[in-house]
């Protein structure tokens, strides 16, 4: 206690801030990389003419408000005052449209990563660069407003993603982490800079416009993890602390988005090694050895925050269904009388479903509540279905809707896998679905047929990511980033590794040719109940 005291007295401490779609998390960490404290502010994006947004008024007061609390904590705690720390890193969600013109003022409101409304534009982008341009991306939300012909394009001086946004005002310095900036456009992996053919290709395709701009000049400039990204001014310190307490000339890492502080809080940033984040959505991030040797649909491409190539497979749905009929054997327990724990339902249902058959004894689940671009669907309609000879029994039951909480996920991870024979050592999950020990661990390492670890430091999250980021940044010492990690940061902590089972790869396999064979089955219903 009185060790950390002094940390924070002689300003040794990291901060990490990430905001996240429905939380603001601030976490500060001692010199061994542990947290010390934590602060937290609960927010909500608001649809304002069909778009999905949060106002800079939502942004600043959140901040505030979760530096405040952070602040309180290390106050409850260690009875001092926080007033300066040794480095400082921010992060956000990733993708989305920032736009600013000359005189720095928002042109048009923050359009976030949630908005599917540059269809148009991902295609012809994707189409002209021959590489996967997802709707989230920046330059697709740019290059649709093009496309619309929005009065704004031609004022834009500067355009960004959320935490460059934060990093950008308190330290005056355009720039983003390489992993956050891969989420805005194309790199090239040589450079690790933004691609600069495609950059090219886009300036050509718009030059007919006649704006006052070039893409180069309107990007963030990107760098690495272990760059030093500018210092708090003394304007930045007031944004983020009213009261003046807080001193100036802080130096700040990169900022970064959610997938790679996720990577870094995972300990899994090295080639051969991956995550999978497993909740409301799931997504894997599969740090790459090679280029794929050809463009897909369903797979994404951005970097580690040290520049390495990662392929990203991004589903919409995972737990929700799942947690649905969870609820439902709660209203049956209550109605028989029976007061139940939720993470004890939660456990037994869980447990209970590797006692059924490797293949869910011939039972199909889908569990889109909304669309799934994976599998085509722009909507989704939950289903249960099953023949009249299927194994109907709790386990089966319980199993099919572990089995299809991953079900789009395995149909992207098979193009990595056995179309682009991309090997992996091991994967780490976290999230919700690996919260009943042993279970969604072991559903997973059958499904992509590769070692699963899980660590308890995983649930510290994105916030924790960051600052370990900023602490490479002051610490590193010429080590590159996965081996800070390995040797500063988790040490021994490997987590619990478990391999995938035979039985469980072949049952795997035998539920997807079923999950993929119904896909039918899926489009029927989202054609017939409107």
């Amino acid at each position: 206690m009185s060790d950390v005291k002094q940390a924070v007295i002689n300003g040794k401490t990291v901060l990490g801030i990430e905001f996240g779609s429905t939380r603001i998390k601030a976490v500060l960490i001692d010199e061994q990389n542990v947290p010390i404290a934590s602060g937290s502010h609960d927010w909500e994006n608001q649809l304002e003419n069909n778009i999905w947004t949060y106002s800079l008024d939502a942004i600043w007061n959140g901040l505030r408000d979760c530096y405040q609390d952070l602040v309180k904590d290390v106050e409850r705690q260690y009875g001092v005052e926080l007033e300066t720390m040794a480095a400082i890193g921010f992060s956000g969600m990733m993708h989305g449209y920032m736009a600013f013109d000359k005189n720095e003022e928002l042109l048009v409101p923050f359009r976030t990563w949630r908005n599917t409304i540059t269809q148009q534009a991902s295609e012809e982008l994707t189409a002209l660069f021959q590489y996967h341009i997802p709707q989230r991306w920046s330059i697709a939300h740019l290059y649709q407003a093009v496309l619309n012909k929005e009065e704004h394009v031609p004022k834009v001086d500067f355009f960004t993603t959320l935490a460059g946004y934060i990093h950008w005002k308190l330290t005056g310095r355009k720039v983003l982490g390489v992993g956050e900036a891969s989420g805005m456009f194309p790199i090239d992996i040589s450079s690790k800079k933004f691609n600069e053919n495609m950059i090219a290709k886009f300036n050509e395709a718009v030059k007919d416009q006649g704006f006052g701009w070039k893409l180069e000049e309107i990007l963030p400039e990107v760098l690495v993890a272990g760059d030093e990204a500018g210092v708090l001014t003394e304007e930045g310190a007031k944004l983020l602390d009213p009261s003046g307490r807080l001193k100036a000339g802080i130096p700040l890492c990169p900022p970064e988005g959610d997938a790679g502080t996720g990577m870094a809080a995972t300990n899994s940033v090295a080639k051969r090694t991956g995550n999978v984040s497993a909740g409301t959505s799931v997504f894997s991030m599969v740090v790459l050895e090679q280029e794929l040797s050809k463009v897909y649909e369903e797979i994404d491409l951005v970097t580690t925050p040290a520049g390495d190539l990662v392929a990203m497979v991004h589903c919409n749905n995972c737990t929700s269904d799942l947690n649905a009929w969870v609820n439902l054997f709660k209203e049956y327990s209550e109605a028989m009388g029976i007061q139940v724990d939720m993470d004890q339902l939660f456990g037994t249902l869980y447990r209970k479903a590797l006692e059924g058959d490797a293949d869910c004894g011939g039972l199909l689940a889908y569990n889109y509540f909304s669309g799934e671009h994976i599998t085509h669907f722009e909507e989704g309609r939950p289903l249960f279905v099953r023949t009249p000879d299927s194994k109907f029994n709790l386990a089966n039951f319980m199993r099919v809707h572990l089995y299809t909480s991953l079900g789009a996920l395995k149909t992207g991870m098979d193009i990595l896998m056995k179309q682009e024979h991309v090997q992996l050592d091991q994967i780490f999950g976290h999230g919700g679905l690996f919260k009943t020990k042993g279970v969604g661990q072991r559903i997973l390492a059958g499904a992509i047929n590769t070692p699963v670890s899980v660590m308890e430091t995983a649930g510290e999250g994105g916030a924790w990511g960051i600052a370990l980021l900023a602490s490479y940044m002051i610490h590193k010492d010429g080590e590159q980033l996965d081996e800070f990690l390995n040797q500063q940061v988790f040490g021994s902590d490997a987590g619990t590794r478990m391999e995938p089972a035979a039985t469980d790869v072949e049952g795997f396999d035998t539920f997807i040719k079923r999950y993929t064979d119904g896909l039918a089955i899926e489009r029927a219903a989202v054609d017939s109940l409107k």
